[in-house]
């Protein structure tokens, strides 16, 4: 995970801030205070006004592998998230709503986190 921190400040960037909650930082993008954000493990109740935000303010976003905006850039354009889409690399990240089928401990079917 923070390979993807240091990938990202070897681009073209003036430094990395981080506001408080995922619609804050994404509503900096909308209002022109950032280039962009990025995110991995979101909740779409977590983003959509703010996504709606930035896409009626010129913006984009995207989901780096399609599923279900679960790893989000939001950026002042297409090129700018292409360019972070670019650089990051993708990591398993388990969503606090999944169904776990998985049992980590043993076979009785509990899953034992």
């Amino acid at each position: 995970m923070t390979s993807n921190i240091f990938r990202l400040l070897k681009l073209p960037v003036h430094g990395v801030r981080a506001l408080g909650t995922a619609a804050v930082d994404m509503c900096q993008v909308a209002a022109g205070g950032a280039d962009a954000y990025y995110h991995i493990g979101m909740h779409c109740w977590d983003i959509a006004a703010s996504a709606i935000i930035i896409q009626e303010a010129g913006g984009v976003v995207i989901d780096t592998d399609g599923l279900y905006l679960a790893r989000v850039i939001a950026a002042s354009s297409a090129a700018v998230a292409s360019r972070i889409a670019q650089v990051i690399w993708p990591f398993p990240c388990r969503r606090d709503d999944e169904v776990h089928h998985k049992c980590v401990h043993g076979e009785t079917g509990v899953d034992r986190l």
